[in-house]
């Protein structure tokens, strides 16, 4: 009981954090293009938010281990409102560069933010599965898919409030939201949840099993696929064909939002294995071959130039959507039937950073790539990094780890 209960107010605080993290997107990439920055320019403001992630993926997982779910849930938490704040103090009187030099630094925090929380929260249904056959891998893809299609509503917050209260008073209102958040974490979370003993050394750190470790190079080209068309190519690539800023906005809100709600039915497209490895590796090598090659005929499409070619790559992007939330919530199952339990958060962080990694490539890429060779390029750039990807899902154990993994569900049952 005490679990379910966990595990449901985690996700709740989650939600109303990944809801404010969506719209501050929006927000930016808005309120900066209306200003005239390049794509480019606006690739760059993201950059730091999505490199402070590896770091803070790295550092959140042993401080979540040392120091507790819970504090880390509240650390989280309150660098997001700081970096909601600092955003509210921009000045129109200041220069393109200053202007430029500060919004970087403020979505470096809430990136910090970002990665700390995430990191705890995944870590929690570790902690919060017990050893019930099947809940870990519904928990894990419910809380996925959930906070996803909350980070699509959030694009269409972050539209609504930047017209009604303006880029200021948006930020306020964002923040006040969190307050309440943290407010509740405070209150309802244990505070030595997912506490233990943390490693003493990098090199203990970054000693991780083969499952975990090929898991963390899938996710690098896996997110980094998204990114690289995600970011800029394809919103830039529909305005020029004469979309509406809502028009966009609501397409990368609905994609989202879609995503998400597949995300949170992939256990029913998956089919279970009683070793928790055995048919859900191999989903995991079918699900990334088939969104390689959705991407390659995106490809091809864009390089034909055939008719009305916004829509079919809007089509395009949609089964894409599909496929790459399948590969998704797969992974995040895998790398918790991985870790062990002892240092679950440490080894979540370490998947995380990696998930980081290729953000943080993918938004770079999406600039350089559109600006050098428009939506094809990126597009190219996504099947490279899915082909990759499907060829390091061959080399996934299918049995080592999960011996331990078991042993690990039920201990974590019973400390959480």
């Amino acid at each position: 009981m005490n679990g379910s209960r966990n595990y449901a107010i985690v996700t709740a605080a989650y939600w109303g954090f990944t809801l404010t993290d969506g719209a501050l997107r929006m927000l930016v990439l808005l309120h900066f293009y209306k200003l005239g920055y390049s794509p480019f320019t606006l690739a760059f403001l993201f950059l730091l938010y999505e490199a402070a992630g590896v770091l803070a993926n790295l550092v959140g997982g042993w401080l979540a281990t040392r120091h507790g779910i819970s504090r880390m849930l509240a650390v989280g938490l309150s660098l997001q409102i700081t970096g909601f704040l600092l955003l509210s103090l921009l000045s129109p009187a200041w220069t393109a560069a200053m202007s430029v030099a500060w919004v970087v630094l403020a979505q470096g925090i809430c990136g910090v933010a970002k990665d700390l929380t995430k990191t705890a929260s995944k870590s929690a249904i570790k902690l919060t599965a017990g050893d019930a056959s099947g809940r870990l891998f519904r928990w894990v893809a419910w809380f996925t898919g959930s906070k996803n299609a909350m980070k699509g509503f959030g694009f269409f917050l972050g539209g609504l409030l930047l017209e009604a209260l303006g880029f200021r008073g948006a930020l306020w209102a964002m923040a006040a939201l969190l307050g309440c958040v943290l407010a509740g974490v405070l209150a309802f979370v244990p505070p030595l949840m997912g506490r233990a003993k943390a490693s003493r050394s990098l090199r203990e750190l970054f000693a991780k099993n083969r499952g975990v470790n090929l898991l963390a190079a899938a996710r690098v080209v896996l997110f980094g696929a998204r990114d690289v068309w995600f970011v800029v190519g394809v919103p830039v690539f529909l305005y020029s064909a004469g979309w509406t800023f809502t028009m966009v906005g609501a397409f990368l809100a609905l994609w989202t939002i879609g995503y998400g709600l597949v995300q949170a039915i992939a256990p029913s497209l998956v089919r279970r294995s009683d070793d928790g490895l055995s048919t859900e590796v191999p989903a995991a090598r079918l699900w990334s071959a088939l969104l390689a090659l959705t991407t390659f005929g995106l490809v091809a499409a864009v390089a034909l130039d055939v008719p009305a070619l916004e829509w079919v790559v809007v089509a395009g992007l949609g089964v894409f959507g599909f496929a790459f939330a399948v590969n998704s919530s797969i992974h995040s199952y895998l790398v918790l039937a991985y870790a062990g339990s002892e240092k679950a958060a440490e080894d979540v962080g370490f998947y995380y950073a990696a998930n980081a990694l290729g953000r943080f490539g993918g938004t770079l890429l999406s600039g350089l790539l559109y600006q050098w060779g428009g939506l094809l390029w990126t597009l190219c750039g996504a099947a490279a990094m899915l082909s990759a990807c499907w060829a390091v899902t061959l080399l996934l154990p299918l049995g080592s780890g999960r011996a331990d993994t078991g042993a690990a569900i039920g201990a974590a049952g019973q400390g959480g």
